[in-house]
């Protein structure tokens, strides 16, 4: 198991006090609660959402019709005071509708660029695989570089900028697969699962007596200063070098997994990239942020690691024949790498 650090060790490599650190976890323990306060149940969705938020990714979401998946991503923008922006794909949607374009003013004699949607704190991407890869390929420079450049030009995007991105995973008809280099841009990939029936009850109970789940009158909860302040503290959060080579290693496992097991390399046709490394060392940085922990162990890594693998990994022809998907090959490469 990895060595605890010492305390001093720990306090040198946060960013803010012990009262810093206290004052803005109370403000992100405030968006978690307002989230769930709108959202019945979908409680690793939204653990995964604000993770994602503090690492400053992006996320998508996919999960069957009805999920709250549109709702998750209303509810995050509402407790963060800035400009949300939802656009849903189309076969017909242009990537100028996305990015903006460029406008001849008379008066100027000359053009101006008209911003476009994209350039909003908080993007949501709804059904995204419903667009054609020309309007997808829109999204990567933002998603990477945050910025997008028309003509000869580069606009920057706001600091604080996420894309969300839904998507339906049995509606095949009309639908435009995200090619690789996209999947890669998305921190996680997160899978909306059904409610529970206790919380499918109450989702009842509350639709009988007529009651909305969201408020009529949102209140942000937080601000994006202090959403950014949070992501330097989280970033600060100590993580030692046996963990750093564990996710190596776990990464490393998904390119060359005869290294680590014979079965596994049967299930693997193509590994994750060096984002996925990246991805992991700053999302279980951010959970341990997120529940007050002084420094990354084991179980967050473990704790992040499917959302972040899963849309990383080819599974192989072998694999798909014998009925073992992702999370199952996820599942497998866990216990297969030696945690130090």
């Amino acid at each position: 198991m990895s060595t605890i650090p010492a305390q001093t060790d720990v306090q040198n490599n946060h960013v803010h006090t012990k009262e810093d650190r206290k004052f803005h976890q109370n403000k992100l323990s405030n968006l978690l609660n307002s989230i769930q306060h709108k959202i019945i149940g979908q409680h690793q969705l939204i653990q995964n959402m604000l993770v994602c938020l503090l690492a400053g990714g992006h996320v998508l979401l996919e999960g069957m019709p009805g999920l709250a998946k549109t709702r998750a991503a209303k509810a995050m923008a509402e407790g963060i005071a800035g400009e949300f922006h939802r656009i849903q794909f189309t076969p017909d949607l242009l990537p100028s509708d996305l990015i903006g374009t460029e406008i001849y003013i008379h008066d100027k004699s000359d053009f101006v660029f008209r911003k476009g949607p994209i350039f909003n704190h908080i993007l949501l991407a709804d059904e995204i695989n419903r667009a054609p890869a020309k309007v997808q390929s829109a999204l990567l420079e933002a998603m990477e570089e945050n910025q997008v450049t028309v003509g000869h030009e580069s606009y920057l995007l706001p600091e604080l900028y996420m894309v969300i991105a839904t998507q339906n995973p049995i509606e095949q008809e009309g639908t435009y697969n995200l090619p690789e280099a996209q999947l890669d841009r998305f921190m996680m990939h997160i899978e909306v699962d059904y409610p529970t029936p206790q919380e499918e009850l109450l989702i009842v109970e509350l639709d009988e007596k007529k009651q909305s789940i969201v408020n009529d009158d949102p209140v942000a909860v937080t601000t994006q200063e202090e959403v950014l302040l949070a992501r330097k503290a989280a970033a600060g959060i100590y993580i030692s070098d046996n963990l750093k080579k564990y996710i190596v290693s776990l990464v490393t496992a998904t390119r060359r997994p005869e290294m680590y097991d014979a079965e596994l390399a049967k299930c693997i046709e193509h590994g994750a990239s060096p984002r996925a490394t990246l991805a992991m060392i700053r999302c279980a940085k951010a959970l341990a942020w997120l529940l007050g922990d002084e420094y990354v162990t084991p179980q967050h890594i473990h704790a992040v690691a499917p959302s972040i693998l899963r849309h990383r990994i080819v599974p192989s022809f072998i694999s798909e024949a014998d009925g073992i998907n992702r999370n199952g090959i996820i599942k497998k490469l866990l216990e297969v790498v030696a945690i130090p």
